[in-house]
């Protein structure tokens, strides 16, 4: 896991202009042959903490879950880790009002687009849909989160608005509360209700 980790920070840095001959030689000894390219950190919880219930290994599996810092960064990680770059096999999630960026971003580097699944609105939706409120609620009670989510619900901004879209809301009020949630609430998922996107990502790895 540090060494995939190591290839995940070299590919970074790549993408932020340092040189690609750290991530290339990694990418050799690892023996990585696929890149998940995900919009952000909660995304990259929510896959790994899936991966881990279903007993996978993705590291040793050759797979690296990347945190591209935004959907529209795709076509230069596509370009980086796909056809004109290390050639790895790519897959994601996306999205759904991003996916214009991610087909032109596909599109450029010439990579499939099979690999990559589409979420209704974002992960987070899926998963408050696929729990319902009330399960999540029974893990921010847990997590000593229930008080803050039951002021935050009073505020007037709020009100009129559905369960749905404040809890959406509440976990990205405060700085690293959709990272950590992205693990929990896969974490409380029954195995029947994994959200279709991550669930057909897990199985296209």
């Amino acid at each position: 896991m540090a060494d995939m980790r190591a290839f995940r920070d070299a590919v970074t840095d790549w993408a932020s202009g340092s040189p690609g001959g750290p991530a290339g030689e990694l990418a050799l000894r690892l023996r990585v042959r696929t890149a998940v390219l995900l919009e952000g950190l909660s995304d990259l919880a929510a896959v790994e903490a899936l991966a881990v219930r279903h007993g996978r290994d993705l590291p040793a599996e050759g797979v690296c879950v990347i945190s591209m810092g935004g959907a529209m960064n795709i076509g230069r990680y596509a370009d980086l880790l796909g056809p004109p770059g290390l050639g790895l096999r790519l897959a994601g999630l996306c999205d759904q009002g991003e996916q214009p960026f991610y087909d032109r971003g596909l599109d450029r580097a010439r990579a499939p687009r099979e690999g990559f699944f589409v979420c209704a609105v974002d992960l987070e939706d899926e998963l408050i849909r696929a729990l319902g409120v009330a399960r999540i609620e029974e893990v921010l009670r847990t997590e000593g989160d229930l008080q803050a989510w039951r002021i935050f619900v009073r505020q007037p901004a709020q009100q009129g608005r559905p369960p749905q879209q404040q809890m959406r809301r509440f976990l990205g009020t405060k700085k690293g509360r959709k990272i950590r949630y992205g693990r929990l609430l896969v974490e409380a998922l029954d195995s029947e209700r994994v959200p279709a996107p991550l669930h057909d990502l897990l199985v296209h790895l």
